[in-house]
């Protein structure tokens, strides 16, 4: 990348892209809603693992005619020669062992199933568990980042971090990716990765800021500027490191991680993105105000 480039310059463009990635999940969520698995909705899972080739509908029907209510059948593994059947009530041990019965009746005897079932209200509080999680993380964050830095730092950075966990949840709306605990694990820990880069150039941008004689708005985006091209190799490096590990697990995983490993890969992409262009940007904006506020500084070159 150029080391002249001016990031700070055209900020507006990077927010109006942001937005418009937000409101599409907005709307997505409206219309599609989120394919949420069995630990936030209740019912059974059962995984069949067929061996080959297989077409959903009449999966559906083989449950169907044991009088089974599956709610939807999707195909999993490698070699799309895995059932998923989700049923929104819980399946007894009876039911489970008709459908065993079933299935290697029909597709042979090395047909092999796995159940989970979560209680209604077991999910209930998983699902509010997982929310207070990502509430207390966020609280924790504004308040460490407010005391070693200041408030307008820790607005950034939180509001950088719903942008992050939000856009990943589009992406699992708009694909209709079924969402589970191991998918809060990712959003969580893309937390931690995105603060850790974010907190990596606000660091930077006071130091500068203690040495940078401000005497005009454009100083301050200068500011910036320099401080994001000092810590630019080491944020892509770290989140390049993090994204080969990550794309690995993906690929040679097992089913049971796929989620997790696949909301990673997406955050962390967006968490490098953010903390350059989102988190940085948004303080630039705050702190400008501020000072015109004060009527301390004139306007940057490039304003009107």
């Amino acid at each position: 990348m150029n080391s002249n480039f001016d990031f700070v310059k055209n900020r507006k463009y990077y927010f109006i892209v942001s937005l418009i990635l937000v409101l599409i999940g907005v709307v997505s969520l409206l219309t599609m809603g989120m394919n949420l698995g069995v630990d936030f909705k209740g019912g059974s899972r059962v995984q069949v693992h067929v061996g080959k080739t297989f077409s959903e509908e009449q999966i559906k029907k083989d449950a169907e005619q044991l009088g089974l209510k599956p709610g939807s059948v999707t195909t999993a593994g490698d070699n799309r020669d895995i059932a998923v059947i989700q049923f929104a009530d819980p399946i007894t041990k009876e039911d489970y062992a008709k459908l065993t019965k079933a299935m290697q009746s029909k597709y042979g005897k090395h047909v092999d199933l796995q159940q989970s079932t979560v209680d209604p209200m077991v999910s209930r509080e998983l699902a509010r568990s997982a929310l207070y999680a990502v509430l207390i993380a966020s609280i924790g964050i504004i308040i460490y980042i407010t005391i070693r830095f200041e408030f307008k730092f820790a607005f950034a950075a939180v509001l950088a971090l719903l942008h992050d966990a939000f856009l990943v949840i589009t992406i699992f709306s708009l694909f209709h990716i079924e969402v589970d605990l191991p998918f809060i694990a990712a959003v969580l820990t893309i937390v931690g990765y995105s603060i850790n880069d974010t907190i990596v150039i606000f660091d930077r941008i006071r130091d500068n800021l203690k040495k940078t004689k401000i005497k005009k708005i454009q100083d301050i985006e200068d500011m910036v500027n320099l401080s994001i091209r000092q810590t630019l190799t080491r944020s892509i490096n770290t989140v390049l490191t993090v994204l080969v590990c990550a794309i690995a697990l993906f690929i040679f995983g097992g089913e049971s991680i796929r989620s997790f490993t696949l909301a990673l890969i997406i955050g962390l992409v967006f968490g490098a993105y953010s903390s350059i262009f989102i988190a940085s940007q948004i303080w630039v904006s705050l702190k400008e105000r501020e000072l015109k506020k004060k009527k301390k500084l004139a306007p940057a070159n490039n304003e009107a």
